[in-house]
């Protein structure tokens, strides 16, 4: 009896030591990087996807998400996202573009949110932003995956246009009442110069200039392209009548040779997102198909 006692007490030592040891393995692991992040637009909704990175809150829109966020909260529009609910979320990071940054900074900041604006301005500083959220949130493999699919596509447009003559390009971005000349430095801008088109527009700073007519008629494009943004269906009346009503118009030579053209706003955002390849081939086709 006293042996079998014996090789008992040995027996649960030795359990009790093994459990200890797992338990101290357990506590040493680090947890898993799995951050709350609320995406604001649907650019972003689309590459945190790509990434295969889970979100707690996606923006209120009319287009088809990704399905896996069906069930996230929405926090309303990219422009005026609803900083209650964002709050309510309790997130790590929110994320909106740099185009809305002077709209936003200070109600997330005043929201106690730490938001990070992301530069979509171009294909090239979208890409970049894919390798820094990677690197960031432990997704390096999928962002460079990303990259590499987006930068095959591209090379693809810019190979068929680097034999062809260079158009030169007009670009309008209307807005319900006004609209405004864009530059090489805005996303429309980005795609006109991958594609192989001069815009007429130089030597700014800024990515969208107040229209002037009597300069842009001097400068006389090849094409015209039309933005619409915000209420598409309204801002193309309003071009329409523009160049209608306003006798400048007939005498470019876009307008004459009938090579002016009204982006869909699905297709040609205010910022790049990844049908940029898509967008990129359509542009092509514009530039080039007369």
């Amino acid at each position: 009896m006293k042996k079998i006692a014996v090789l008992l007490l040995v027996l649960l030592l030795f359990l009790v030591g093994c459990g200890n040891e797992e338990a101290v393995q357990k506590s040493e692991q680090k947890p898993e990087n799995n951050p709350k992040i609320v995406a604001t637009t649907v650019a972003i909704t689309e590459i945190m996807d790509k990434l295969d990175l889970p979100l707690v809150g996606i923006p209120t829109s009319s287009k088809k998400l990704p399905e896996r966020y069906s069930d996230v909260k929405e926090t309303w529009s990219p422009m005026g996202p609803d900083l209650e609910i964002i709050r309510m979320l309790k997130p790590d990071m929110v994320l909106s573009t740099k185009t809305l940054e002077a709209d936003l900074k200070a109600g997330f900041e005043g929201a106690d949110l730490n938001a990070d604006f992301l530069d979509f301005t171009s294909i090239d500083s979208m890409q970049a932003e894919i390798k820094k959220l990677g690197t960031e949130f432990d997704r390096t493999k999928e962002a460079s995956k990303l990259n590499n699919d987006l930068t095959s596509e591209i090379d693809k447009v810019k190979a068929n246009v680097a034999k062809k003559k260079k158009p030169t390009v007009l670009i309008l971005m209307g807005v319900p009442g006004s609209y405004l000349v864009v530059t090489e430095h805005a996303y429309i801008g980005d795609l006109v110069k991958l594609a192989g088109g001069e815009n007429v527009i130089t030597n700014q700073k800024v990515e969208y200039l107040a229209s002037n007519t009597e300069y842009l008629q001097s400068a006389n494009p090849d094409i015209i392209l039309r933005a619409a943004h915000g209420m598409p269906a309204e801002v193309v009346k309003m071009f329409d009548e523009e160049f209608k009503t306003n006798d400048i118009w007939k005498h470019f030579d876009a307008v004459k040779n009938n090579r002016v053209y009204d982006l869909d706003e699905n297709l040609f955002g205010m910022t790049a997102s990844l049908n940029a390849p898509e967008a990129l081939r359509e542009m092509e086709k514009m530039l080039y198909d007369n």
